[in-house]
């Protein structure tokens, strides 16, 4: 499958189908969003939006939510509050999202299925990685983004004046509901 998508890719740079993503690097509407890596979001998040290449920020990982408070998110969003012009973040979460009841001990269980053996597992263990807190889920999808829109708030190394706003988007519809 990846070496279709490089055929496509060499396909695509040859007809110059690039040029009408061209944007810089700085997002014009000043908003960075937090949300979750699910593939049913990747058209229809934007579109539901209304927001086009060079608009946004778009940070994504499993459940768009932030369990550490100096994770690579929170440097993302760091990043893209003092470099990049970001003045407000926003926070979807949505519905039938994967993270939610994802049980940690379920996950190890199919890392050994794969051929992942208890030393290693022990090892995380070891160098002080909780992997039941780690790889636990939530229960809740509207607490989950709240706490996250509350983690984002009450950051010391984010400005008061951020605006953070927590929401959670149908994934058949794209409705968007403010919490």
């Amino acid at each position: 499958m990846i070496e279709q998508m490089l055929e496509y890719n060499k396909r695509f740079v040859e007809t110059k189908a690039y040029e009408q993503f061209k944007t810089s690097k700085y997002p014009d509407k000043k908003i960075a969003i937090v949300t979750c890596m699910d593939t049913r979001l990747v058209e229809l998040l934007p579109a539901a939006l209304g927001i086009k290449n060079g608009d946004v920020k778009i940070i994504k990982n499993a459940g768009g939510t932030i369990t550490n408070p100096f994770d690579s998110t929170v440097r993302s969003l760091l990043v893209a509050i003092y470099e990049l012009g970001v003045n407000e973040i926003m926070i979807i979460g949505h519905t039938g999202c994967g993270v939610q009841g994802m049980d940690s001990q379920e996950m190890q269980r199919l890392m050994r299925e794969r051929g992942i053996d208890d030393e290693h597992i022990n090892l995380m263990k070891h160098c002080g990685i909780d992997l039941d807190s780690w790889l636990h889920g939530f229960d809740d999808t509207e607490a989950a983004v709240l706490e996250t829109v509350d983690l984002v708030k009450n950051h010391p190394l984010v400005p008061k004046d951020i605006i953070v706003r927590g929401y959670i988007m149908d994934s058949e519809t794209g409705e968007l509901n403010k919490i």
